[in-house]
């Protein structure tokens, strides 16, 4: 059975995934680029093997750290379930990036010429539930008197466009920059690379979760960025998630 404008199938399953519902801190981690499956509707989008595998499709080791923040830090999580290549869920449905025609050096045949009415079924399909889910979550938790703070995980590339990147951890933030200002200064004696803004920042377009979930409540809100090869293993992501935790906990303390 076809399902939302054609494009997900009883068989894909929903668009969005809830983890540790019963979570009680108040935490909302966020974790739009989980996956690299693609809905059957979609194929392959004209692309091989390597570059559906590869971290234009997905944030490799992103839901790995997500899940065991949520774990350590009481948080109930959202994921998308579906790749970034069929619809971006941290971009609004008029950003070129939502259903990009091309990333990095890989372009992306089955995105190329989409018709308003291709847009707009993805956009109903993948956007519009996934936030809507978000906010639904956030709504929860303000009904039981919680104050929701809103984290969303993210991983990057350590060499982009052939340019290797330095920077190990970025602590990313929009307007509102409390928990990021206090998670680098409690960040001031890590053994990782830490930095604001880096390796993108809200000039990218990359806070639109932010933008849209925590800015216009005043919520508190960070975006985290982790290069990718410090994550490869169970045992890597437990010294970085464990790592932000930490930072996380801390902060949070000083922005109470």
């Amino acid at each position: 059975m076809l399902l939302r404008s054609g494009i997900l199938t009883s068989s894909d399953g929903d668009a969005v995934a809830l983890e540790n519902a019963t979570a009680g801190s108040g935490i909302v981690l966020v974790c739009e680029h989980a996956s690299r499956l693609l809905p059957a509707s979609a194929g392959d989008l004209g692309l091989s093997p390597e570059a559906l595998s590869s971290h234009i499709a997905w944030d490799p080791g992103a839901l790995a750290i997500a899940r065991s923040l949520s774990e350590k830090l009481d948080g109930v999580l959202l994921h998308q379930r579906f790749s970034r290549l069929i619809y971006d869920c941290n971009r609004p449905p008029e950003s070129p990036a939502a259903m990009p025609e091309k990333s990095e050096v890989y372009e992306i045949p089955g995105n190329r010429e989409l018709s308003p009415a291709e847009r707009y079924a993805r956009t109903a399909a993948l956007y519009i539930p996934f936030h809507d889910r978000v906010s639904d979550e956030i709504s929860r938790l303000q009904g039981e008197g919680q104050r929701p703070v809103i984290v969303t995980i993210h991983t990057f590339t350590p060499v982009y466009f052939g340019n290797p990147r330095e920077v190990e951890i970025g602590i990313l933030h929009d307007a509102d920059s409390r928990l990021a200002d206090a998670m680098l200064d409690a960040a001031a004696d890590s053994p990782f690379r830490v930095e604001r803004n880096s390796p993108y920042g809200p000039e990218d377009g990359v806070t639109h979760t932010l933008r849209l979930h925590a800015l216009p409540q005043g919520f508190a809100n960070v975006m985290i960025e982790v290069r990718n090869d410090l994550v490869r293993d169970d045992a890597e992501v437990e010294v970085v998630s464990s790592h932000l935790a930490d930072l996380i906990s801390e902060a949070l303390k000083r922005v109470a």
